[in-house]
């Protein structure tokens, strides 16, 4: 690693410490303190290196500072960081015609965050089924799927089946139906003529990467098709190379009327996020009805055409796609050996702990004693999202640190 070393004067116990009495405790982290990083490594204040096998939840897809992604934002950093929308920018143009081409759609919406760009998939959705769908005013619904993920604003943990997103923080938005995942019959039942769109995840990544059955995301996009609704994909964590395609609704071959991107598509740098779709949908906004101040600014633009560039080669979904089977061969070598059970696509995976052994929690804090970042979730899962840069040896390395970690127990 050859960043510059760390001005911290306190040690990681010391800023944790640090932190307690004035950040908001919404976080549980690991106890690492993390000062510098590079590729698929990164070190605490104290100089101790980690393997990072979570890239942000698929927000550094390309690694910790891509010489490719760093270099755009300097470049652009000595240009022109913001204009708001107010005024144009010479580097917006580009970014929006690249993404609608890499994503085989018509027109982008940028925003910032994954949840801002679920909210305004909200919004253009009920306004399409008022104008062009000719649902009645104030009637439109949106289907979702049971144990769904997409941000934690308020709208959004009103169509949540997670009470722990839900409690304390009602009342909750009207106009959302709950189904389960992976149920298409569940799903044409819940279908009628104000149904404006189904907004579901190709692949449920807060779940447990929880993966439908061949042909289902086929079967959405036929039922709504059928019905005259949009399909809403939400691609935010399974997008721009993570599965081994650059949309992971391409493994079925499907193309929704919308899809959303974030995390990966700001290169680890500035947060990001598009509302990407056909013709049709996004031209229902109008001047006014909907906007971001740093929606689109030109230093997330010229990042996000940066990122856009690596993706258009196809060198890192063939990566995901090659890596993703030593991920898979190497979990499946642990099964009965402390793991329940797992599921994989590409360098993505979830991986039920054997609760005799451990909690997830327990089991990522044993990985981090021996240099590897992963995080838990729902109990005695833990999930792997490696940046699609690792090597083969540092994924080998990792996996056999998890066997060992479970051999030990925690």
């Amino acid at each position: 690693m050859t960043v510059a070393p760390s001005r911290s004067l306190r040690s990681s116990a010391e800023l944790i410490s640090a932190e307690e009495p004035v950040l908001a405790h919404n976080y549980h982290p690991l106890p690492v303190v993390v000062a510098r990083a590079e590729g698929a490594w990164v070190e605490d204040v104290e100089g101790r290196r980690y393997l990072d096998m979570l890239a942000g939840y698929s927000a550094l897809n390309f690694g910790h500072r891509h010489p490719a992604l760093i270099e755009a934002a300097h470049r652009q950093l000595d240009q022109l960081t913001l204009t708001s929308r107010a005024f144009h920018n010479d580097r917006l143009a580009g970014f929006a015609e690249s993404l609608a081409a890499l994503t085989g759609l018509d027109m982008v919406l940028p925003m910032n965050t994954g949840a801002e760009a679920v909210e305004s998939a909200v919004k253009v959705a009920r306004k399409w089924a008022y104008e062009v769908k000719g649902v009645p005013a104030d009637r439109a619904t949106i289907i979702v799927a049971a144990d769904n993920f997409h941000g934690r604003t308020t709208t959004i943990v009103s169509f949540s089946t997670d009470e722990s997103a839900r409690s304390g923080f009602g009342p909750f938005t009207p106009g959302f139906r709950v189904v389960p995942y992976n149920d298409l019959a569940a799903l044409e039942a819940a279908i009628d003529e104000t149904t404006a769109a189904v907004l579901i995840e190709p692949i449920q990544g807060e779940a447990g990467v929880v993966i439908p059955d061949d042909g289902y995301l086929r079967g959405v996009r036929e039922l709504t098709t059928r019905a005259g609704c949009l399909f809403i994909a939400d691609e935010i964590q399974s997008g721009l190379g993570r599965t081994g395609r650059t949309l992971a609704v391409e493994h079925e071959d499907v193309v929704p009327d919308v899809v959303l991107l974030g995390k990966a598509l700001g290169g680890g740098i500035v947060p990001v996020s598009a509302v990407v779709a056909r013709r049709e949908v996004l031209g229902v906004l109008r001047p006014g009805e909907h906007g971001s101040t740093f929606g689109g600014n030109p230093l997330a633009a010229a990042v996000g055409s940066a990122m856009v560039e690596l993706l258009e080669t196809g060198e890192f979904q063939r990566r995901a796609q090659e890596a993703g089977v030593l991920l898979r061969d190497g979990l499946a070598a642990l099964v009965g050996k402390g793991v329940r059970g797992f599921r994989a696509r590409g360098l993505w995976a979830g991986v039920d702990i054997d609760p005799a052994i451990g909690t997830g929690r327990e089991i990522s804090e044993s990985l981090m004693r021996e240099g590897i970042l992963v995080k838990d979730t729902h109990g005695s899962t833990i999930r792997l999202a490696p940046p699609l840069t690792i090597t083969d040896e540092d994924l080998r390395g990792a996996l056999s640190t998890l066997e060992e970690v479970l051999r030990k127990g925690a």
